[in-house]
């Protein structure tokens, strides 16, 4: 990016004066690769406040999916600073302990949210001494002289759920994302001409890396919405606007379901404009064999279904130009290093050997925030350890599960039951209670809560639902109850989570 007559650095290469292609595309008007460079530049400016350098700041952002958004996003970047994108639907606790973990100095936030929940922020920021700012107040009026940012720089931390009781902050750098975007603008064959919608959640890697980053950098167009609108994505679909189409299982699920309900003309419009795109990519969550077919029927368009974590970006992908394999995962990424190793940490060379998947290479994250022990325990000999187990089946990767039961992937987000649990834990009926994931068609796996309650009381799926709504983000929320009278537990008092799932 340039700022003024100073040398120019470009975060982003399209990102320039004089580039009128169309960058964003919103409900609310188009912003060209110009517009975007300039806005972008000013809120770098407005964010330093006449300072050189943000020196790795930590600043969140709390904004959906929109110009302000990608402004913030990359201002935040170009000034320096550390983003921390939180989750517009979360609940207050969440986004207190992503704020204070990430020992965030200001969050940007969109003031449209809803109105008991600026409220709220305001007596959050308040009492951890954070700066509540707006988009609109922080974009200076000018471009200022703005930072040279090294490849090794911090530039992310995105809160993803592991085994421990509270997501972890993972922390990327500029080459790590510059490692992770052009990865994949050689894998899928991205190109400046493409159209994308971009309806994911913000505070995921799927959305901002895979999406947004690399339409961005390539030139490409992106429309981007604050959530998932059927009726607007499919009304663009059938106008024959976009070249790509990204999403999770759950969404194709529910497209599937959508065409079902229409009559065969209005189907066929949508269909036929599947099927002329040239790539549709599916991922975030095991893409089911029936749901692969059904989606091929339907749209013609054989589902590329790719594998990564927020630590590693993406790490194995089917091919854009070969095989896809229906229920499986492809090779390893051009750059990426991935082996398969046994319970003794040794590699398995031969295929139809189960292993941990462990990823090594530019893409991989640097480190959790503020949390060595969990960064060592994470990294054997340079491998990052990712906790999921596989098989290589003639060459391509099919993943079996995870080597923890407490990690449920449900509509495309990778969820801590043990998180979940703690939270459940306080409800005044509870007693005990046991969170896993059950197969659906529709999720990917249900949150499902086991509970026993305490003597006297009773206790529905609607009165649950009701109560965690406050206290935890909506995909959080148990999709079904079961009440036990014990829980099924081991010798050492462990409850058995397989057998839950049994029932």
């Amino acid at each position: 990016m340039s700022s003024g007559s100073h040398t120019e650095q470009r975060v982003f290469p399209a990102l320039s004066i004089g580039n009128t292609a169309v960058a964003l595309q919103t409900t609310a008007g188009e912003w060209t690769y110009s517009d975007l460079h300039e806005r972008v530049n000013k809120m770098a400016s407005g964010l330093l406040e006449g300072k050189t350098d943000l020196k790795e700041e930590r600043i969140a952002l709390l904004i959906p999916g929109g110009v302000d958004y990608v402004t913030t996003l990359l201002g935040i970047w170009r000034a320096g600073g550390i983003a921390v994108p939180l989750n517009v639907a979360g609940a207050l606790p969440e986004l207190e302990h992503a704020l204070t973990c990430a020992q965030v100095t200001r969050l940007v936030a969109c003031l449209s949210l809803d109105t008991d929940q600026i409220v709220a922020l305001h007596i959050l920021c308040q009492a951890l001494k954070i700066e509540l700012l707006t988009v609109a107040e922080t974009l200076a009026d000018g471009v200022g002289k703005l930072p040279v940012i090294a490849p090794e720089r911090r530039a992310m931390i995105l809160f993803t759920s592991g085994t421990t009781n509270k997501p972890k902050g993972v922390v990327s750098t500029h080459r790590n994302i510059r490692a992770q975007v052009t990865t994949l603008l050689e894998a899928w064959g991205w190109q400046a001409k493409d159209s994308i919608p971009l309806f994911l959640p913000l505070h995921h890697i799927h959305g901002i890396i895979n999406i947004l980053c690399c339409g961005l950098w390539t030139g490409a167009r992106v429309a981007i919405f604050p959530r998932f609108d059927m009726d607007q994505v499919m009304t663009q679909v059938r106008l024959r606007k976009y070249t790509l189409f990204m999403a999770v299982p759950t969404i194709y699920v529910k497209i599937i379901q959508y065409l079902e309900a229409l009559d065969a003309g209005k189907r066929e419009a949508i269909t036929s404009a599947f099927k002329i795109m040239r790539l549709n990519v599916s991922g975030s969550a095991a893409c089911p064999v029936k749901l692969f077919n059904q989606w091929k029927a339907l749209t013609g368009q054989t589902l590329l279904e790719r594998y990564g974590m927020t630590e590693i970006g993406m790490g194995i992908s089917n091919p854009y130009l070969g095989e896809r394999r229906a229920g499986a995962v492809g090779v390893p990424l051009k750059g990426v290093e991935v082996a398969l190793f046994d319970d003794a940490g040794a590699v398995i060379a031969q295929d139809d050997v189960p292993g941990e998947i462990r990823v090594r290479g530019d893409t991989v994250f640097l480190e959790y925030w503020n949390n060595p022990a969990a960064t060592a325990e994470s990294f054997v000999d340079g491998w990052f350890c990712t906790g999921d187990v596989a098989v290589r089946e003639k060459g391509y990767y099919r993943i079996m599960g995870r080597s923890s039961v407490d990690i449920i992937k449900s509509g495309g987000y990778k969820l801590s039951a043990l998180e979940i649990e703690g939270t459940l834990l306080t409800h005044e009926k509870i007693a005990e209670c046991a969170v896993a994931g059950i197969d659906d068609d529709t999720w990917g796996e249900a949150v499902t809560a086991f509970v026993v309650l305490k003597p006297g009381q009773s206790l529905t799926l609607p009165e649950l639902k009701a109560w965690c709504e406050s206290r935890m983000s909506p995909y959080k929320i148990p999709k079904t109850l079961r009440v036990l009278d014990a829980m099924p537990r081991n010798a050492m008092g462990k409850v058995i989570k397989p057998d839950l799932k049994r029932l």
